[in-house]
């Protein structure tokens, strides 16, 4: 017989994304994910949070390293894997993790911007005072030269 192992989340991450590589260059991001529901108490309800460690492999990874951050809200479809491994103490620890093979961004584009250096604009003599146009517009200080447009 035969089994399944698939999950699927939509949530918010609880921390920023964590970036490293594997011994033969593979990225691998790790963060955790809260998921909620309202359970009914009475005349009220209440709010569950469970909690998820979530590891992404290769270009997912990078993406999500370079596109979330604390309280994005993601989609997540996976499979559960468990593991063990000795803490740096020597005692034996289990944990239960979510493989991603998929992930979908949520949030609004507005909101996900990469993280890279911001552009700023180097003003010479010649243009200071002066309009701009085609001729004389600002340099940026990480323009390419040499594209053919």
């Amino acid at each position: 017989m035969s089994g399944l192992n698939k999950v699927m989340l939509i949530g918010r991450l609880g921390r920023d994304p964590e970036m490293r590589y594997s011994a033969n260059n593979t990225p691998i991001c790790n963060f955790s994910l809260a998921t909620s529901e309202r359970i009914r108490k009475g005349d009220s309800f209440e709010e569950k949070t469970e909690w998820h460690k979530i590891v992404i492999f290769g270009n997912q990874a990078e993406n999500a390293s370079k596109f979330l951050k604390k309280g994005s809200l993601v989609f997540i479809d996976g499979k559960i894997q468990s593991r063990s491994y000795q803490d740096k103490d020597g005692n034996e620890r289990n944990v239960t993790e979510i493989i991603v093979n998929s992930i979908n961004f949520l949030d609004s584009k507005d909101t996900m911007q990469p993280s890279q250096p911001e552009r700023t604009y180097q003003q010479t003599p010649k243009d200071s005072g002066q309009a701009q146009s085609a001729g004389n517009a600002p340099k940026f200080d990480n323009e390419d030269d040499d594209l053919p447009f």
